[in-house]
């Protein structure tokens, strides 16, 4: 473990690339900052810098919870792995694509391999939860990698997360839907800032059980003009109002693991 040093600023919405897979002997510079790095953004935003380690291809997406060592190694967080006492925060996108699909701030699909990514730990952040209940501080682990739990009670056996804030149980919005096409467009009562997210799930007259977000546009000023769905709607509608859960903005403050339910 080594101690911080200093703090480096990066400006811009989010220039957070996911670096790797680094290759030891290939030439190729890894990692670019030193581990524990912190960088600080608008909104209150903080993320570090981490390694990541995968035995496996593995699609990480916004909103996914890691928790991290002392030595700044992260791995995805559920119940069985979660240790008390560590931080944790959320992956909030990645600008481009490092290896195989996705970006640019969406999922990314990456080969096994070593990998140097920046975790959000502190500010407003997309988060991937199967249950939030309105104004409940504490969060906590579930069996399913990267996805946290906000219940309006304790669930035993299952790890607290300390200082986690949800504004809100899902997050509602109006839209046009067009038969036949898989585009929300007209959009009404969002801020881009606070969702809706890459990865929620998504409901309302015209749209299909199970279908979800799979890219949003933004004009040069950051306001959302359309969202893109993984299945086409099946009525045209206007102002259809458009439930999004799954992946909701969280107030993230410094979360660390801090007890077992």
């Amino acid at each position: 473990m080594t101690i911080a040093i200093s703090q480096t600023d990066r400006l811009g919405a989010n220039p957070f690339v996911v670096e790797g897979p680094i290759v030891s002997g290939s030439g190729i510079p890894g990692p670019n900052f030193s581990l524990g790095t912190v960088a600080g953004g608008d909104r209150e935003s903080e993320w570090v810098y981490c390694q990541l380690v995968l035995a496996s291809q593995t699609t990480l997406q916004p909103g996914q919870w890691f928790q991290w060592t002392r030595d700044y190694v992260a791995s995805l967080l559920t119940t069985a792995a979660a240790v008390v006492g560590q931080r944790c925060g959320v992956f909030s996108g990645a600008a481009q694509p490092p290896t195989l699909t996705g970006g640019p701030l969406s999922a990314v699909t990456l080969a096994p391999g070593t990998y140097y990514v920046w975790l959000q730990r502190n500010g407003q952040a997309p988060a991937l939860v199967a249950t939030a209940t309105a104004a409940l501080v504490v969060a906590e682990t579930t069996t399913t990698a990267g996805q946290a739990s906000a219940p309006a009670s304790a669930t035993a056996t299952t790890k607290a997360i300390a200082n986690v804030n949800f504004a809100a149980a899902n997050q509602t919005f109006t839209a046009t839907t067009v038969n036949g096409s898989n585009l929300l467009t007209s959009l009404s009562g969002l801020n881009a800032g606070s969702g809706p997210f890459i990865g929620a799930a998504v409901s309302g007259t015209g749209i299909s059980g199970g279908t979800t977000i799979s890219g949003i546009t933004y004009s040069p000023s950051g306001v959302v003009q359309s969202i893109t769905l993984s299945a086409n709607a099946t009525a045209n509608g206007t102002g259809i109002t458009i439930t999004a859960t799954g992946v909701l903005e969280a107030t993230l403050m410094r979360p660390f693991l801090s007890k077992v339910n």
